[in-house]
C-alpha cells in the first residue's frame, strides 16, 4: 500500500481521499503516525464521521479542519445540548482537548450523544490525532505550536479514580455546588449533577481543575478541591439518585 494515499474502503464516501497527508508527513509524525491513525479512524470513527474533500455531516459532524475549531460550531448540525454548552463556555479543539475527548468523551462533555466509550491506548490516540491533523489547515506548521502541541498537563491516575468517597463529607462540601445545580436533579439551563456515575463526576471535576473544560467559575471551584474532596462530592451526588 502506498503510504498515506490509498482509499481503503470505497463506500465510505469522502472519508479517505487523502490529499494532505503526504505533505504533512514530517510534522505529523512528530505527534503520531497518520497511516496508523487512518486505520484507527476506519475502525472506530468512520461509521459516524467523514473526513476528506467530499466529507459531509452524518451521524456525527465532518472532521475537516477540526483543530482550532470551536466545539459545536458547524452550522446546521444537531449537536447535543452538552456539546453546545461547552462551545458557549469556550471549548476549542486543540491537541490536548481532542486527546481528552477521544480518551473519554464524558470527561470533557457531560451528556454527549457520542456513543463511544473512549480510546485508552495512548499511542493509537496520537496516531489518530496525527491523521486528523493532516486534514486541518488551521494549525501552525510545527507540532509544538498550539493548537497541536502535545499535552503537558498531568493525566488522571488510576489511584485517583479508585479513591472511595465519603458521601457524608460530600454533603458537607456540596453547599457551593447547589447554589447553581439543583439537589432535586432538575436541569433548567444548568446541567444536573445528580445520579452521575462517580467516575464520570471525578473525571469531569479534574478536567475543570486541569483546564481542559473551559468554564472559568468551575475551574476556580475545582482548583480549590483536593482528590478526596472531589471523590466525596462524587459519592454524595451519586447517592441522591438511589
Amino acid at each position: 500500500m502506498h503510504r498515506f494515499g490509498l482509499i481503503l474502503i470505497a463506500t465510505l464516501a469522502g472519508v479517505l481521499a487523502a490529499p494532505a497527508i503526504a505533505q504533512t508527513q514530517i510534522r505529523a509524525e512528530a505527534l503520531g503516525d497518520p497511516e496508523s491513525g487512518q486505520t484507527v479512524f476506519l475502525r472506530d470513527c468512520a461509521f459516524c464521521h467523514q473526513i476528506g474533500s467530499d466529507a459531509r455531516n452524518g451521524v456525527g459532524p465532518q472532521l475537516n479542519r477540526i483543530y482550532d475549531r470551536g466545539a459545536g460550531s458547524i452550522d446546521g448540525f444537531n449537536y447535543s445540548p452538552g456539546l453546545r454548552r461547552m462551545g458557549v463556555d469556550g471549548l476549542v479543539w486543540t491537541y490536548e482537548t481532542l486527546d481528552a475527548y477521544i480518551a473519554n468523551p464524558r470527561a470533557l462533555v457531560s451528556g454527549t450523544r457520542m456513543s463511544y466509550r473512549g480510546l485508552r491506548d495512548e499511542q493509537e490516540r496520537h496516531d489518530l490525532l496525527a491523521y486528523l491533523r493532516a486534514y486541518s489547515d488551521q494549525p501552525q506548521n510545527i507540532p509544538e505550536s498550539a493548537p497541536t502541541a502535545r499535552p503537558t498537563l498531568p493525566e488522571l491516575s488510576t489511584d485517583t479514580l479508585q479513591i472511595v468517597g465519603d458521601p457524608e463529607y460530600g454533603e458537607y462540601l456540596s453547599g457551593e455546588c447547589i447554589t447553581c445545580h439543583q439537589r432535586s436533579g432538575a436541569d433548567q439551563g444548568i446541567p444536573s449533577i445528580v445520579g452521575w456515575f462517580e467516575e464520570d463526576f471525578v473525571v469531569a471535576l479534574h478536567a475543570y481543575k486541569q483546564g481542559l473544560r473551559p468554564h472559568p467559575v468551575m475551574q476556580m471551584m475545582a482548583s480549590r478541591l483536593d482528590d478526596e474532596q472531589i471523590a466525596a462530592l462524587a459519592a454524595y451526588f451519586a447517592s441522591l439518585n438511589e
